[in-house]
């Protein structure tokens, strides 16, 4: 088996309204999304999702095939194929409502050539398979980096003060975080969402894990990035706070963007040699110009797909190096 990311999480099938009144099905998924755009960025990835085994499903399948993505065995058993409805206003951001299941397949499992976990949105706390991500991910600890990317949807996840101990929980688990500047305003409102990324840096959230166990083994990410929308980024480490700049381009909708994001997150410090439980230290470690030329990669693959329609990230080719 070789080098690889397992993407643990939702894929399925978005349905958008746009401005004009059309629709139109895609397929989609916070998770898969990831997952894609490391495919298309000649990485070895992996999809843990929960699919029926239906058209739809179809669908998410033979789209993930395309960007060489490969699904879990076992990753075909629910009833039916989640379904998430996507309205655009005219500036092209998009509200979502939801009809899904999830849990983890049971061929989901991190070994020695896992170089790094992800998860994150929906899947890391809707039950059942929430409590299921939290068990894989202190597992996998022990190979691999965890990532994380809270990416909330209230219109499924409910109160935020609710889901905030699940989300600062898993924050504690997670080597590296990314989280958007919105997601911070809707967990901590009035709070300065660089405060909140050197809190969790920190490990100073003070939350306990939502079923009452031990606490996480992690004291708090090495990395935690937040995106700031056409404003660009903001990352965190133990040496201090660095930004970077998003290009400007001309938005056709933000769907996706995030996710692309986050996939040339994982992808870039790939490159740079720092994922695996063994580079955990070189992680915390991370340098100022390592990290500042890994953003830029991370706002030049989300530019490009904010620039076209739905979630459609670059290929390798596409975006300058």
């Amino acid at each position: 088996m070789s080098a690889h990311v397992l993407a643990v999480g939702e894929a399925l099938v978005d349905e958008v309204h746009r401005p004009d009144g059309s629709t139109a099905e895609h397929a989609g998924g916070s998770i898969a999304n990831v997952a894609l755009t490391l495919g298309r960025l000649d990485r070895e990835v992996r999809l843990a999702t929960w699919l029926g085994r239906d058209a739809r499903g179809d669908l998410v399948r033979d789209w993930l095939a395309e960007s060489d993505v490969t699904v879990v065995e076992g990753s075909d058993g629910a009833e039916r194929t989640s379904v998430a409805v996507a309205t655009l206003d005219g500036s092209g951001a998009a509200t979502y409502s939801f009809d899904l299941t999830w849990q983890v397949p049971p061929g989901a499992t991190a070994g020695p050539d896992t170089l790094a976990v992800h998860t994150g949105s929906i899947a890391a706390v809707l039950e059942p398979g929430g409590s299921q991500v939290r068990a894989l991910l202190e597992a996998a600890r022990a190979t691999s980096t965890v990532t994380y990317d809270p990416n909330a949807r209230p219109a499924i996840m409910g109160d935020a003060d609710a889901v905030r101990p699940r989300i600062e929980a898993l924050v504690a688990v997670a080597d590296v975080v990314k989280v958007s500047d919105e997601d911070l305003g809707w967990l901590y409102p009035g709070q300065s969402p660089a405060d909140v990324a050197r809190a969790w840096l920190a490990g100073a959230t003070g939350s306990t894990p939502p079923d009452g166990g031990a606490e996480p083994r992690s004291t708090g990410p090495a990395l935690v990035v937040v995106t700031l929308g056409g404003e660009g980024a903001l990352a965190v480490t133990a040496a201090g706070t660095l930004e970077v700049a998003a290009p400007r381009v001309e938005v056709v909708d933000t769907v996706g963007a995030g996710d692309s994001f986050m996939g040339a997150l994982i992808d870039g410090l790939w490159e740079h040699d720092l994922l695996g439980a063994q580079r955990r230290e070189a992680l915390r470690t991370i340098g100022p110009a390592t990290l500042t030329a890994v953003l830029e990669q991370c706002v030049a693959v989300a530019a490009v797909t904010v620039s076209r329609a739905g979630a459609n990230p670059p290929r390798r080719a596409e975006v300058a190096r």
